[in-house]
């Protein structure tokens, strides 16, 4: 599966970091791409492996807030 994820405090390097650390850490993920200028996250996963809600759940757990 692959989706895009908005994230509206999506500012600094630092941010990507942390978001690619957090995500890289769920079982499933495949490939991650982090856009600051469109504030947005592309993420492609194993969805039998992985469910999105709890890829959204750890990024949320960070403080970041998806649209």
């Amino acid at each position: 599966m692959k989706t895009v994820l908005k994230i509206s405090n999506l500012n600094t390097n630092n941010d990507v970091i942390s978001i690619k650390d957090v995500i890289s850490h769920n079982e499933g993920v495949i490939a991650c791409e982090i856009s600051i200028s469109k504030k947005e996250v592309n993420i492609v996963y194993d969805d039998k492996t992985v469910v999105l809600d709890r890829i959204i759940a750890s990024i949320e757990e960070l403080g970041y807030s998806i649209n």
